[in-house]
């Protein structure tokens, strides 16, 4: 994803006043860092160097487990922070945070924030916020893959990865070069998962085409996802 204008900085700043949520003057520490869909902005136990403001796009954090899979934690829209769980103490990433679309993050070095803002009673303020929203969020979707049946987890979570503009009529494709993964995201089996695509091709709900899914009632969709991954 490419920065249009110079002018884009200060528009994300103004537009989520991100300098409200310092007592010190931040902004000339801040920079706009592009992220392409399917990008990752951290990598569970990699080096964090920003602290994120996602001003732009759409992400989901997941965990890998000692098994090996994946766990979907939750899915993120503007404006949204990353870097809060690692700021006091951590130098890796707790999570893996990737772009579903392409997006845009204000970033500003982890070091020179913890430098900064380390008694920043009103940026302190902030975080703790942040951190209590994903633990409700986390507690939600954790009771989510125990009460909730497959198929509407599953309408949940391609409405949530699929851009849709009201205006267009193109059908939305999902690509879905790792159905695997995919699985383990939603806490299912592969074979569980599988079955639930073609429940939803029976009902003329989606299609399954060459590595990917088409989306083709995106208004059965809904009905079926509630506000599960809202």
């Amino acid at each position: 994803m490419k920065i249009k204008t110079e002018n884009q900085l200060e528009y994300y700043i103004n537009k989520y006043h991100i300098i409200d949520i310092f007592d010190k003057d931040m902004k000339h520490y801040m920079k706009l860092l592009p992220f392409n869909k399917n990008e990752n902005i951290c990598r569970y136990n990699e080096k964090i160097d920003y602290f994120y403001f996602l001003v732009e796009g759409k992400v989901k954090a997941y965990s890998l487990l000692e098994n090996g899979k994946s766990l979907l934690l939750s899915f993120y829209k503007p404006l949204s922070i990353f870097g809060d769980m690692e700021f006091i103490d951590m130098d890796t990433a707790s999570s893996n945070i990737q772009a579903i679309e392409n997006s845009l993050c204000i970033g500003i070095p982890m070091s020179i924030l913890r430098k900064n803002a380390i008694n920043d009673t009103k940026f302190l303020k902030y975080i703790c916020k942040s951190l209590s929203n994903k633990l409700d969020k986390f507690s939600k979707y954790s009771s989510i893959n125990l009460l909730y049946p497959l198929e509407n987890r599953l309408a949940s979570y391609i409405l949530a990865i699929t851009s849709y503009d009201d205006n267009s009529s193109q059908i939305n494709e999902l690509y879905t070069y790792n159905l695997t993964q995919m699985a383990d995201l939603l806490g299912t089996s592969y074979r569980h998962l599988m079955r639930t695509l073609n429940k939803l091709c029976n009902k003329k709900i989606i299609k399954k085409g060459k590595n990917s899914i088409i989306v083709l009632n995106r208004n059965s969709l809904k009905k079926l996802a509630g506000d599960i991954y809202q």
